[in-house]
Parts: C-alpha cells; structure tokens; sequence
C-alpha cells in the first residue's frame, strides 16, 4: 500500500491529484471540513471538502483536499470562492467516495461544528447509495465552549474566532484545507485539557464500514481528486500563508 502522501501549499491552477490510498496508519483522527452550495444538506450540495489525518497522539499523518463537482448551482461565492468555471474537472462526489471512505475508516471524525460536516457526508453518501457508519465525533466548537480561554469566546463561536483566540491567524476561512488545518490545531489545542478522548478513539476503531465488494458499484470510483486553484479564494488574495503545524498544539 502506498504511504499517505500529504497535499501541503498552494498550487497556482486547478491540478489533478491520484485518488489517495486508503490510510494504513491505525485509528487516530480525521478533521474534516465542507465547502457546499448551501445549509441545507437535503438541498445543497458539497462543492469541496478536506481531510486532515492526525494519528491518536495528534501527529499529522496526510492532509487531502478537493473540489467537487455539485452537478448545479455553486452556491454563494461570496462566501466560499468557488465558481462555476473552477470546477471543470472536478470529480463527482461518486467518484471521490470510495476512497474517502478509506480515510475515515476506524477514525473519530473531527470538525468544527461538526453534526454538519457529517449531515453533509451522509446525504451525499446516500446519493450514492450508501449508508455512512455512525461513528464517534468531536466538535471543536463545544470544545472551545467548554475549554477555551477565559473571554476567548466573547467575539463568538466562529472557526476564525475560535482559532484567533489560540493565536491561530493569517489563513483564509472557508478554504476547506485552511479550514481544517485551523480545526486541527483546535483540536490539538484543546485536546491535553479534554476527557474520554481515548474512548472515542477505541469506539471507532469498532465502526464496521462498507467492504471494498461494497464499493464496486460506485459510477466514476477512483476520480482523480482536484485541489483548489490559488487564485480561487475568498477575497483573491494570493499571499502564500498557513496554518501553524498542529503537532504539539502550536498556536
């Protein structure tokens, strides 16, 4: 099995990426975040997604991101930065499923706000015709309600709130990579003061998840995944910047 590869930095156009190899690292964490057309997951669609592999010490394993192709409306770009055009090539949520899957595979899922990562996920899974497993999660939202600095909250809930009270700054919000990078240093921020973490842990390792021979049906499996061109930002700005290494909860 090919080792995980993380996609790291900006790339200057739309490029095409292998569809990554299910993780064989086990357990640990998978932070996600969504870009999507809308707030509804009934209605709207995901047009981008990342996932963030921490491994159960919160060591960064691989970091994977698309965009996706909603097959209608892009919904507000006012918002997010993705248009139309953006997303010639892009792979349907179809194809992109199956390996997913691989990521999330025997992981707690992270996010911030993250029932509505996961409603997103299983609508879109269920347009394909599978059931995602339930599997344990943890909102670094509540965690920044119940573990968050003295008034660190006080200017709201938001990611790019949360994330500047711990001194994570300079990225751009709504950017679904950068978004979950901010996530996960949240998560490793918060994470020495939280309880029943390997719990959760030990619970999704126990998640039964869709077999490969499941998985065969899927109409355009093993799509190439296609990164965010830099340009397509919110706000357009082409500043090189990231998010700090999670590793050690830097912030």
């Amino acid at each position: 099995m090919s080792p995980v590869v993380p996609i790291r930095g900006r790339v200057p156009q739309p490029r095409p990426y292998p569809a990554p190899e299910p993780t064989p690292y086990d357990g640990g964490w998978a932070v996600v975040d969504l870009e999507a057309s809308g707030s509804s997951s009934r209605r709207h669609r995901v047009v981008e997604l990342a996932v963030v592999l921490l491994d159960r010490d919160l060591e960064p394993q691989g970091e994977f991101t698309t965009l996706v192709d909603p097959q209608g409306p892009v919904g507000p770009t006012h918002i997010h930065g993705i248009e139309p055009a953006h997303l010639a090539g892009a792979p349907r949520f179809g194809g992109i499923a199956g390996r997913l899957l691989g990521l999330l595979r025997g992981r707690v899922l992270v996010g911030h706000n993250v029932g509505c990562d996961r409603s997103f996920l299983v609508a879109e899974y269920a347009r394909v015709g599978l059931r995602l497993p339930v599997v344990p999660e943890l909102c670094t939202m509540r965690m920044a309600t119940r573990y968050g600095e003295p008034g660190g909250t006080s200017y709201g809930l938001s990611l790019r709130a949360c994330a500047a009270a711990i001194g994570v700054t300079g990225w751009r919000p709504h950017t679904a990579l950068e978004d979950a990078r901010a996530t996960a240093a949240l998560l490793a921020h918060y994470a020495p003061r939280a309880a029943g973490l390997d719990r959760l842990l030990t619970a999704a390792a126990a998640v039964r998840w869709p077999e490969p021979a499941e998985l065969s049906g899927l109409s355009g499996a093993d799509a190439l995944w296609t990164a965010r061109p830099a340009w397509a930002a919110p706000g357009n700005d082409s500043a090189p910047r990231s998010v700090p290494d999670v590793r050690n909860g830097l912030a």
